[in-house]
Order: structure tokens, then sequence, then C-alpha cells
């Protein structure tokens, strides 16, 4: 290991250098609490600026075993790749996510392990990958993708930095889905709440009363409650029960 001087570097002397930045990451990461995206775009920026050779970064959802949803990138180029592993249904991304948790890429050209993805990745100009499960939510799983131009471009100490990067970023973005539901749930209580409002005052409903009403109308018209209440607390009037009438 060798700093950019050309120097050598031991490991005794790097790994303090590492833990500083994994610190400076963890804390850059828990800035963006409660914001999703915030949280998915300081990742893949912070990837191509930490783990050794990484040009490009991105983040993507999976579900169903074969569908892909580039969620943040570092540039267009690596949301096209991994897109295309949701077009045809195999890559790396993939089997990092399903399979062993960590997949590396040597040379994308020569790889066998997908031809098709092989081939029309290495003809957009993917020379290596490096690719890392980031979280399980049920059939929801995460998978943080590290890519290069060069073949051979990532080592032993890419992958040692990339999941370490991978775990923080799991953690933090973990908490910011919690803190993300835990604010939506909130705010559908107030308006529900302001719903049940209008409800108990326009006749002299009870609480509970005023929230029947409310159950009711979402199962006959089969929409959310809290969509119900949405409109009733703008308009002033129950869902389908025509011109309001004062």
């Amino acid at each position: 290991m060798v700093d950019a001087d050309g120097t050598p570097r031991d490991a005794a002397t790097s790994a303090p250098q590492l833990g500083d930045v994994m610190s400076r990451v963890a804390r850059q990461l828990q800035d963006e609490h409660g914001d999703v995206e915030a949280t998915l775009q300081a990742i893949t920026t912070t990837a191509v600026r930490v783990v050794p050779n990484a040009g490009e970064c991105s983040i993507s959802y999976v579900t169903g075993r074969s569908r892909v949803e580039p969620r943040a990138s570092s540039s267009d180029w690596p949301r096209e790749l991994d897109a295309l592993q949701g077009r045809i249904g195999q890559g790396p991304c993939l089997d990092a996510v399903w399979e062993t948790e960590v997949v590396r890429v040597d040379d994308v050209a020569a790889d066998r392990r997908w031809p098709d993805f092989a081939r029309q990745a290495s003809q957009l100009g993917a020379g290596s990958m490096l690719c890392f499960q980031l979280f399980v939510t049920g059939d929801q799983l995460g998978a943080f993708n590290l890519y290069s131009r060069t073949p051979g471009a990532f080592d032993d100490e890419s992958q040692d930095v990339g999941l370490m990067l991978a775990a923080h970023a799991a953690v933090a973005l973990a908490g910011a889905e919690h803190e993300s539901d835990l604010r939506a749930g909130m705010g559908s209580r107030d308006v529900i709440g302001q719903a049940k409002g209008i409800l108990m005052e326009r006749h002299k409903l009870t609480a509970d009363q005023a929230f029947g009403v409310l159950t009711r109308v979402s199962q006959q018209l089969n929409r959310k409650l809290v969509d119900v209440a949405g409109e009733l607390a703008h308009t002033g009037a129950v869902p389908g029960s025509g011109p309001r009438r004062d």
C-alpha cells in the first residue's frame, strides 16, 4: 500500500486514517437524517471519494428477484448500468443482493457469469465492478455498486473499504427510512384528526363516531382512510356525498 507520492504505507498507519475517514462519513450520513433521498445521494458521493479506484457509484433497490430500481448515482452512467441489469434479469448487482452479499468483477468484458450483461455493459464502457448488499427489508433489498471504466481497478483494499462504507450506509439509511415513516405517520394522524374534528363539529359526533364515519366511507369507496380524511379536510365534504349543503 502506498501514498499518492509513492511512499510505502503499512496497515498500522492506514488503519487509523481509515477509521477517521469512516467517522467523518458516519457524521455526514447522520446529518441527512430523515431525508432518504439525500442520504442515498450522500452515500454515492462519499463512496467515489473514499473507496480506492471507484470511478462511479450507484444505489438501487431490488424487488421480486429481478426488478431493479435505480435510486441514486454519481452520474447517469452507473444508473444506466443498473437499469440494464433490471431489463435483462442478470448481473452482479442481483447476485450481490440475493446470493453472495459481495461480488467483484475484475474484467466485465471477459466475465462469463452473466454473458448478456457482460456484453452489453462492456459496450457501455464498464471495465470492472464491485457490488455489495446494502440492506434487506422484506422482499426489497438494496444494492451498493461501484464502477470503473478500467478492468482490474478494484483490489482487496477497495473491497475492505467498500464493506465498511456499506455497513455505515446501511445503518444511516435504515435510520432515515424509519424517521421518514414516522413523519409520514404523524402527518397522516394530523389529517385524520382534522377530518374527525370537522365531522364532530358539524354533526355533533363523538371522536369514535367520527372515526367510524371515515372508516365506512373508506371501505365503501375502496380508498385509503388518510386519502378520505385529506379530501374532507380540504373540501369540507365527505367524499362521495355529493355537493356540500350548509
